[in-house]
């Protein structure tokens, strides 16, 4: 809490409290003032240090005695918590200086006159702070403590009216001990011990009970004096007469006390010859029998002047010490609290104990409690304390011991122990071993059943042992253990799959060899039966592990069950019965395989279901039958009846109207049939019953139940329109008779029925008889079983229901019936929760009544309602109930329970269809009922009855809400008792919580001033409830409540401050009462209500929040869990509508040791609320925190391995920090792997850090040791006291963080280069790959598993990473042996198959990445694979892999498919990893045949439809074909894993043109060897090849799926369509893909793929439509061959499609090509450029094989959308310069046969005219690329007249503008480079043509257009504009003159062209005098350039100059020659390169 003040500096101000001020307040708000006064002083002195402490005491202590004495008001409970905890706090912390003058000052108040309630209530607070003071600093005030202790001893007689001052006395005088230890007075001690004991055993008052067995414990626990036999005995006694009270508290607090004593003076050396239990022998020498084990916190003892005649000292050994808790136990006078009680001590003795005793004496405790304790006749003939105590047996040595204490290790020593030392020992086979006991059995099968559920996979060591043990004990001829056997089966297969298979067989072939025996001499009914429970038991694992399952078995189960049916009628009744009941169990296991098992046998079932409940004869044949001939004849109904409701539970998708039609006619005739049964159904004569021990009496409920059962699965399943079926029978009166009716309810034992006319029993609910007079068992307290289908609101308990191991006792004793696994053998696999086992058959038949009741009476008319209603009144007031009170009770419960699951039904609180109740007839007898309900004094009937009243106003609306509001506040205002009141209190606030706020708004006030007003009532069970209600009404009335939130607030806060509202009244009803029903926790439920109103407001109201502030702060330093529990509720709540206000760190601190707490509840609460914070920021949670959070939470998931809440807290911390703090994660993993296990005796928390060693410098060395973690490796770990690690299952979640971890950084990975977190990784992956290592070779399957995946990982995110030391090797080459030898045990016997398949998953990475490429060096990886393939390759039965054998069917295919994808995976590697190729050589012609089987097979698998077929017809195929519905879900997954590698490898193959791939994909399987020699061209064919369409349609479908169907992710859309480009090639598709139907489907999903995917997704689906373009059959015919026109409409239409999808991607890329306003997809990044040429490229090719008809349109497209692209400001830099290649081609290929007439030619014009039009506007620089887009479009242009000039007349005025357009750009300084460029394009054009078309000489338009730019050039370069920045571009033209006469074909042209241009080269000379020599030898370099093209030509050019000329020439020519040589001759040869250069540089 926020402390609001800092401690101030030296002067108290702040906290003096002023009197004044406090009595000038009115009187209701001085508690206040002085609650909040008291309330920050404690708080300020917890925040001050020692010397703080120290320099404050002088103040704090006059302050604290101020309020001690103050008169009015009188310090009441939480004011003396306050005071106490303040004077602990400055004594504790601070120097003790004023401790002695404290202790006399409070002695003195304790001791002086005065006896009113004033000086009393003074007299209880000095006594408290006496108390805490002692506890605090007691050492340092030894002397006067026996003057403390004596005078609060003095004061009990006072107290004798007071309860809660004698409490506290008892309390103070047990701290005083407690502070002084082992220095107390003896003769003070002796006095106090009497004293307690006689008072703990006497005293009425609960409250001071408790405190005296605290006095007694504290005793015990910190003085030696009681340590003798005779102290013990008397004490013992006592305790015994305490530990039968009706609180538990006082219970709980005897127990622990008792406890302490057994504990403390435990110790194993006491000597082993001493028969007694006591150590009469031991004298006071022999004081410290040992240094106790250190397990104990022991003070020393020196040896004390005691009374020398009890000197035996005392010593218990394990066995003496359980023999005292168990000789009580077993006492046929000890009641059922005193056992729960004792249950309860003995969790207590074993916690004290410690684990590591606990650990080694473990035999010894497990067989106590089935030899002494389950086994003990006493127990044993009573049915209720049998069943009891096997829970608390159950309680204390599995959750306590077994889940609680024990560590892995631990765990498999104890199930080895009760394997091999219990369960081997039946049947017996050495004489000195004996059989054990069949409660012996019973409870061991419990415990290994829980231990197996714990350690899961790691039971594999004792796998087998196991498995023949327990297959023994389910032949045991009693049907309990039997039943408890198969569970223990059931665990077992459950936590090691492999065994299903061989288990299975087992018990198959004994029921096989058991049924042979039956009618003969060796006959036993009852070992088949068991077997065949154990079967079933097993089979129904087989849905939850498909992998280990097996068709053939369970068709063979089924085939012998119904052979069992058919031939039972040929047996004698005995042995038929038991067939019968063997066919029927193991039909019901065969049902929970689900609707595809089911269906295909459904018509035979029902057939047999049909005869099996035939419609019974009348009533005359069935009197003639005696009671055995019935008995079968119910027993063969309720056995059948079982197989149809495991049907109903597992199979409801198999309901249709007519299934559900025949069932509910097979079981309207079984009621019939239990109707047609005689009155009497017991017999004495054994010979007439079927079995034994069972009654006509017990099948005849049996057979209700079943039925019951049946029709509420049925009603609660049926589809619709099938409720007439249901309903007209007789379903209502049947189930109402069952709970309802007076008379109709198994007697209970004559026992029960005596002490019931005594009145012995309080309430119905202490009947313990495992029946209670017909009570349901859907009640336990105030939790109400959910109805089925019921929605989870979170309110399964009510929250005054405590939990945890001791709770679970307690609430034993709330019901008087008890589960038992063999009340039901169904239960078996109809689990409900795993805690809940069924009632017994009576009970069940009740409790399903109930539920049936509640779904149909909704459903009924209105009259039938009314009818029934009116008959359970009816039964309500028989006369026969007035003897019988108990059986009265009983129906109110199961009546109440029965209306408000009706009413629950009809709000819709369920799934069921709601009906409705509101006919106002139905709605009076409703309440009337109600109204007598909520008054008992029963307070679970009333809460019932609240409940149901607030449904009822719910459902039935506003006006009988009000009368009924109404009602209940009259009613309240007339009648003052208690229990009534209450009542109507609660209804009040179930009718509020169900009406919501808006509805019950009308009511608010009124409610809330009734509530307020009964909350203020002292009588406990009033205000309890009433402010229950109140918390309700605030939860549901939301912000309209926020008006009386400071009135209530403030009556809350004096509530809790008054006395009345407290166990430590004064009154001593209300005090015992207070103590089960804790005021303080309801009240601090109302402020978490009150906290929710407000929600975000609390942070502007200050005064509202500094209240509920200071209060919280108080509930917070409560002991009462409940209270605690509600206090982190409303912090969590603070936390998130007030952050700013709360103290962070504090609350952090607060939730750790919420963490730490023993309640499950409260540490459950302490995860949520640091969950909820460390959503946001870990770290920083982290941080606030004490050290050694990480440690808690990775400790309580060792605790509660399957705790998702700290796995989600866990998970977002490497969500959060992973990538940023990727190191300190690899360390985190690593130290879950080798953390240890924390153990709880050790007092000083030793932090388990991982082991030393860790330290040493060869980390490898290190890693690999800590890795091994063997017990012995840790020489210097002293202070670590469990060498345990982690369970496996925590080791396993922490793999899973590192590989998440991996995965997050590959991601990383592949978005950014240089990501840190990939350099952190690399830096550790070392130790990842130690991890990984030390994983994969664990001892756990799963562990195994996640190793080989993190390696897998690290192989492909570091394969190819070079080692940054030496980057000729990569990375990873070091780590190989590590690597192979991890792959080493996955193929040893004890693997399975799963890591198997990872294993070969592994291999295949290692290979493909390439650390390795010799293939010589590959070693045993390689063999792996080779021996993996060869053993798959072939068809046989038993396949295995390595030394793992035995696989079951599902297990091969899935091992068999992961090793055909690793050598897939390897085919497509190696189209990048060469080596590989060798590696696939050998084997590639044997495994594409496999694969393309594969496929063949997945997509059988995937598109046939389900086998549905329900005749006999289907049976004829295989098994796998008639199950293949079955396996298909598992199988699928498997393929669908591996398809996709196994088409990439195939596409590769035929990427590469193999031959056997061809061979292979026609369905040619022999390899023979090839003969034909392959042909060059491509294989063109019109069939596709056999598998084609297998490849295409798995490809296909993956692509075109629904969501969340099948479909394939984003990652592989594309690996699919680049698989499916290879598959689309003429040589594997032939003429297929063009065929009309696949052909416009496979364009439809393109065109949702290209406007729905990503760019890598659309370069793909381009480079298909090309090549099927390309590939097309039309263009495919010769071009001459003219098509019949009803081809060509139909290919047109195709070819139109693809350029489609070409243009798609276009408009998506290039703004302003479609119309639409919708602006582009995508950013013209690099990707999105090369799409872009891509596509258009694409689309070019395609546009050649266009048949003639339409080319044109499609030419026209193509020009708009070059020009589009050219006019686009966007395309400039990046696209225009790519597309103009492919404009050239384009171009290119159109003027091949274009004349100036054609139509293309008109095109052409136009574009001319287009670009023209563009460059115009881009010269008026409008837009921002405008520049580049002008010297863009003169290259546009440029490319356009000189790849297209046959399309254009030499005369056509657009080229003479072109030219104008040319020579401005030229003259221009932006654009001139460019414009020169192409001027020479244009000029060296002729030519250039005339070397490809010689025939042409130069076309027309090429001269015409060159004739027009000579002259122009001529000029620029002769007298250039005045134009800075120009002299470039001259240069480029001089060239450009030079190489068009070096290109003049004949040498008179080059005459010619020479006396051009010679003198224009001179003439820029002499324009350029400024340039100095640059120009001059540039132009002489062109001169001699022209020389060399032609001499003679040259010659006749000089000759030709005039003599000015000819001299510039030679001056020009000398600068040159000076530089280098002047001789003509030699200029040549110099010049001879760039001719050749110049000439091809275009």
């Amino acid at each position: 809490m926020a402390a609001q003040e800092q401690p101030p500096n030296g002067t108290s101000s702040n906290h003096e409290l002023d009197v004044k001020k406090l009595h000038a307040l009115p009187s209701e708000q001085q508690d206040l003032y002085l609650l909040t006064f008291t309330a920050d002083l404690a708080r300020h002195v917890a925040l001050l240090d020692a010397d703080g402490a120290s320099a404050h005491q002088i103040y704090i202590k006059k302050e604290l005695f101020q309020i001690i004495n103050l008169a009015s008001p009188a310090p009441t409970r939480v004011i003396r918590n306050n005071l106490g905890r303040t004077f602990a706090g400055i004594f504790g912390k601070g120097d003790r200086k004023l401790l002695f003058e404290s202790i006399n000052e409070l002695v003195g108040i304790l001791n002086a006159a005065g006896k009113t309630e004033k000086d009393m209530r003074v007299k209880h607070a000095a006594a408290y702070c006496l108390g805490a003071v002692y506890e605090a600093a007691g050492d340092s005030a030894i002397g006067l403590s026996p003057l403390a202790a004596t005078s609060l001893l003095r004061l009990v007689k006072l107290a004798q009216n007071h309860a809660g001052l004698r409490a506290t006395l008892f309390k103070a005088v047990g701290k005083v001990f407690k502070g002084v230890g082992t220095s107390a007075d003896e003769t003070v001690a002796r006095d106090t011990w009497k004293q307690c004991r006689s008072i703990c055993a006497s005293d009425k008052s609960v409250l001071v009970q408790t405190s005296a067995c605290y006095c007694l414990e504290q005793l015990i626990r910190h003085t030696s004096f009681f340590d003798n036999s005779n102290d013990f005995d008397k004490m013992q006694t006592a305790i015994w007469k305490t530990i039968e009270n009706s609180s538990s508290s006082v219970r709980h607090a005897a127990a622990s006390c008792y406890s302490a004593a057994l504990v403390k003076n435990y110790s194993e050396s006491a000597p082993v010859d001493m028969p007694l239990i006591r150590a009469k022998t031991m004298k006071k020498k022999n004081k410290k029998p040992s240094d106790m084990d250190g397990d104990e916190d022991i003070m020393e003892r020196p040896g004390s002047p005691a009374p020398k005649k009890s000197a035996t000292k005392l010593v218990f050994t394990m066995s003496g010490l359980l023999k005292q808790l168990s000789s009580q136990y077993c006492r046929p006078t000890t009641g059922n609290r005193a056992r729960a009680a004792i249950a309860i001590c003995y969790m207590k003795t074993v916690r004290g104990l410690g684990e590591h005793v606990v650990e080694a004496k473990y035999a010894d405790i497990a067989r106590h409690f089935f030899v002494d304790v389950l086994s003990n006749p006493t127990i044993v003939q009573n049915r209720y304390r049998t069943l009891s105590t096997r829970k608390f047996v159950a309680v204390v040595l599995d959750t306590v011991i077994g889940r609680e204490m024990l560590g892995e290790s631990g765990q498999l020593n104890a199930a080895r122990f009760l394997v091999n030392d219990i369960l081997k020992d039946y049947p017996q086979v050495l004489k000195e071993r004996p059989e054990p006991s069949k409660q012996t059995l019973i409870g061991t099968l419990n415990t290994l059943s829980s231990l197996l559920k714990s350690l899961g996979s790691a039971t594999n060591v004792i796998a087998d042992a196991c498995r023949d043990g327990l297959l023994q004990v389910v032949q045991h001829p009693s049907y309990t253990v039997q039943v408890y056997a198969s569970a223990c089966l059931r665990s077992f297969v459950l936590a090691c799959p492999l065994q299903l298979l061989p288990s299975v067989t087992v018990c198959m072939n004994s029921v096989n060899r058991e049924l042979g025996l039956l009618g003969g001499p060796r006959q036993s009914p009852r070992r088949c039966v068991g077997l065949a429970n154990g079967l079933s038991a097993v089979l129904s694992t087989s849905t939850m592990q498909p992998l280990h399952g097996s068709v053939d078995v369970n068709s063979r189960v089924l085939s012998q069950a119904t052979t069992l049916l058919k031939s039972s009628s040929n047996s004698d009744l005995r042995v038929s019965s038991t067939q019968i009941q063997v066919a029927w169990v193991l039909i019901g296991g065969l049902m929970t395989l689900g609707p595809n098992f089911v269906k295909i046998h459904l018509s035979q079932l029902l057939l047999l279901w049909k005869n099996a409940l035939p419609k019974p004869l009348n009533r005359d044949n069935m009197v003639q039958r005696n009671v055995l001939e019935l008995s079968f004849l119910a027993h063969v109904r309720e056995c059948a009846l079982g197989s149809i409701l495991t049907f109903l539970e597992f199979n409801s998708r198999l309901l249709t109207l007519d299934v559900t039609k025949r069932l509910a006619t097979m079981l309207q005739n079984t009621t019939m049939f239990l109707n047609t049964l005689p009155a009497k159904k017991t017999t004495d004569d054994l010979s007439q019953r079927l079995s034994p021990a069972l009654q006509l009496h017990d099948f005849d409920l049996m057979v209700r139940r079943r039925v019951l059962q049946c029709y509420t699965k049925l009603v609660e399943l049926s589809p619709a329109g099938s409720s007439e079926v249901l309903l007209q029978t007789n379903l209502l009166p049947f189930a109402v008779s069952a709970f309802a009716d007076p008379d109709r309810y198994t007697p209970s034992s004559l026992s029960t029925a005596i002490a019931s006319s005594a009145g012995t029993f309080e309430s119905i609910w202490d009947v313990a008889d495992n029946h209670g007079f017909g009570v349901t068992g859907l009640v336990k307290g105030f939790d109400i079983q959910p109805l089925p289908g019921e929605q989870d609101t979170g309110s399964r308990h009510h929250w005054v229901t405590r939990h945890g191991p001791e709770a679970t006792i307690d609430r034993t004793l709330l019901s008087p019936i008890c589960g038992a696994r063999e009340h039901d053998s169904i239960s078996l696999y109809i689990g409900k929760s795993s805690d809940e086992l069924p009632d017994p058959p009576a009970t069940e038949v009740v409790n399903s009544a109930l539920q049936l009741f509640a779904i149909c009476l909704p459903l009924q008319t209105p009259k039938i309602q009314e009818s029934i209603l009116e008959q359970m009144t009816s039964f309500l007031s028989a006369n026969s109930l007035q003897r019988d009170t108990n059986r009265k009770a009983a129906m109110m419960v199961n009546i109440a329970v029965a209306l408000l699951s009706a009413l629950k039904v009809a709000v819709k609180e369920t799934k069921s269809a709601p009906g409705d109740l509101k006919s106002s007839a139905v709605e009076k007898v409703m309440q009337e009922f109600l109204h007598v309900f909520v008054i008992q004094p029963d307070p679970y009937v009333r809460n019932i009855a609240g409940e149901a009243l607030g449904r009822l106003c719910n459902s039935s609306g506003n006006s009988l809400t009000t009368t009924e509001v109404n009602y209940l506040v009259d009613q309240i205002v007339a009648n003052r008792e208690p229990n009534a009141r209450s009542g109507y209190a609660v209804a009040l606030g179930c009718i509020h919580s169900q009406l919501g706020g808006m509805a019950a708004g009308y009511h608010l006030k009124n409610i809330l001033g009734i509530l307020m007003s009964l909350s203020n009532d002292p009588h406990p069970v009033v205000h309890f409830w009433a402010l229950d209600s109140l918390s309700r009404v605030a939860d549901s009335a939301g912000l309209s409540f926020s008006t009386y939130v400071t009135s209530t607030l403030g009556m809350l806060a004096q509530l809790y401050a008054a006395d009345t509202h407290n166990d430590e009244s004064a009154a001593l009803a209300s005090s015992n009462l207070e103590i089960d029903l804790p005021s303080p926790a309801v009240i601090s439920r109302c402020i978490d209500s009150t906290i929710n109103v407000l929600g975000p407001d609390l942070q502007e109201m200050g005064k509202a929040r500094d209240m509920i502030m200071t209060l919280i702060g108080l509930f917070t330093t409560e002991t009462d869990h409940l209270v605690l529990i509600e206090s982190l509720k409303c912090q969590e709540h603070l936390s998130l509508y007030a952050p700013g206000h709360m103290d962070f760190p504090v609350y952090v601190k607060q939730l750790q040791s919420a963490v730490e707490s023993n309640s499950t509840q409260i540490r459950d609460m302490g995860i949520d609320g640091l969950h909820n914070i460390m959503r946001r920021n870990t770290e920083e949670v982290i941080q606030a925190g004490d050290a050694g959070l990480e440690d808690q939470l990775w400790h309580v998931l060792d605790r509660t391995p399957d705790h998702e809440v700290v796995r989600n807290i866990i998970r977002n911390w490497l969500h959060q920090t992973g990538l940023t703090d990727t190191a300190a994660w690899v360390q985190r993993c690593h130290s879950i792997l080798t953390k240890t296990k924390k153990v709880a005796e050790t007092e000083e928390k030793t932090e388990s850090r991982p082991k030393g060693g860790l330290e040493v410098q060869d980390e490898e060395v290190a890693g690999f040791a800590a890795a091994s973690n063997g017990p012995g490796h840790d020489a210097n770990g002293t202070a670590q006291t469990s060498q345990e690690l982690l369970k496996w299952q925590v080791r396993t979640f922490g793999m899973d963080c590192l590989s998440e971890l991996l995965t997050m950084v590959s991601k990383e990975a592949t978005f950014r280069e240089e990501s840190a977190s990939v350099q952190a990784l690399q830096q550790r992956v070392a130790d990842v790959v130690r991890i990984a290592f030390s994983a994969s070779t664990a001892g756990v399957v799963q562990l195994r598993i996640r190793g080989l995946k993190i390696i897998d990982q690290v192989l492909r995110l570091f394969g190819k990473t070079p080692d940054p030391d030496f980057p000729e090797v990569t990375l990873l080459e070091q780590y190989q042996a590590q690597i192979g030898s991890a792959l080493t045990p996955a193929f040893a016997a004890d693997s399975s198959p799963e890591l198997a398949a990872e294993a070969v998953n592994v291999c295949a990475t290692f290979i493909a990445t390439g650390i390795v490429t010799d293939v010589d060096r590959m070693g045993r990886i390689l063999k792996l694979l080779v021996s993996a393939l060869e053993n798959f390759s072939s068809e046989s039965e038993s396949a295995a892999i390595g030394d793992l054998r035995g696989l079951s069917p599902n297990a091969q295919v899935m091992v068999k498919m992961s090793v055909f994808s690793a050598w897939a995976e390897l085919q497509i590697a190696s189209a990048e990893q060469t080596y590989l190729v060798d590696v696939l050589k050998p084997h590639i012609a044997r495994l594409t045949p496999l694969w393309l089987a594969s496929l063949r097979e997945y997509a059988r698998l995937r598109f046939e439809p389900e086998i549905s077929s329900m005749g006999s017809a289907s049976m004829s195929g295989s098994l796998d074909t008639i199950y293949a519905a079955l396996n298909r879900e598992t199988l699928l997954k498997f393929y669908q894993e591996s398809w996709l590698h196994l088409v990439d490898a195939i596409a590769s193959l035929i990427e590469e043109d193999s031959e056997f791939v061809f061979d292979a994909l026609d369905g040619k399987t022999e390899l023979s060897e090839s003969s034909h020699s392959k042909s060059d061209n491509i294989n063109y064919r019109h069939e596709p090849s056999a598998f084609f369409f297998v490849l295409f349609g798995l490809a296909f479908e993956a692509l075109a799926g629904r969501p969340g169907d099948l479909q394939a992710s984003k990652e592989q859309i594309l690996e699919i369509l680049q698989a499916l480009k290879k598959i689309l090639r003429p040589s594997v598709a032939g003429n297929a893909i063009y065929g009309e139907v696949v052909f416009s489907e496979t364009m439809d999903m393109l065109d949702r793929l290209v406007l729905t995917e990503g760019m890598s997704v659309q370069t793909v689906i381009v480079e298909i439509a090309r090549n099927l373009a390309l590939g097309h059959p039309s263009a495919r015919r010769s071009h001459g061959a003219d098509p019949g026109d009803e081809n060509l409409s139909e290919d047109i239409e195709q070819l139109f499609e693809l350029t489609k999808i070409m243009i798609l991607v276009l408009t998506g890329l290039v703004p302003n090509l479609d119309d639409s306003k919708a602006g582009v997809r995508h950013d013209l990044n690099e990707e999105a450029v090369s799409l872009l040429t891509t596509a258009l490229s694409a689309l070019v090719d395609s546009s050649q094989v266009f048949p003639s008809i339409i080319k044109k349109d499609l030419h026209a497209c193509i020009l708009h959308i070059f020009a589009t692209i050219l006019g686009t400001g966007s395309c400039q830099a990046t696209v225009v310069p790519l597309t103009l290649p492919i404009l050239k081609r384009f171009l290119t290929s159109l003027t091949a046969h274009a004349s100036t007439e054609s139509d293309t030619s008109t095109q052409l014009r136009a574009t001319l005219k287009r670009f023209l039009a563009i460059l115009k506007h881009s010269q008026q620089r409008d837009f921002e690329a405008a520049l580049a887009c002008e010297k863009n479009t003169i290259l546009a242009t440029t490319v356009l007249i000189s790849s297209a000039a046959p399309a254009f007349s030499p005369n056509d005025p657009l080229l003479a503008h072109f030219v104008a357009a040319l020579f401005d750009c030229l003259g221009n300084r932006l654009t001139s480079k460019v414009a020169a460029g192409c001027c020479r394009s244009l000029l060296l054009a002729p030519h250039n043509t005339n070397n490809s078309n010689s025939n042409k000489g130069g076309g027309a338009v090429e001269t015409g257009l060159a004739a027009q730019i000579l002259p122009q050039l001529l000029s620029f370069l002769a007298r250039p504009p005045p134009v800075d920045g120009l002299a470039d571009t001259r240069a480029a033209l001089a060239h450009t003159l030079v190489a068009f006469v070096a290109a003049l074909p004949s040498s008179a042209q080059r005459l010619v062209a020479g006396k051009l241009v010679v003198p224009a080269l001179l003439e820029r000379v002499k324009s350029e005098p400024g340039t100095g020599t640059g120009t001059r030898s540039e132009t002489a370099a062109r001169l001699l350039e022209v020389a060399g093209a032609d001499e003679v030509a040259f010659r006749g050019v000089v000759a030709g100059l005039s003599k000015g000329q000819r001299g510039a020439l030679e001056e020009v020519l000398r600068d040159r020659g000076e530089g280098g040589g002047g001789r003509r001759g030699v200029v040549r040869e110099e010049v001879e390169g760039p001719r050749i250069a110049l000439k091809m540089n275009f």
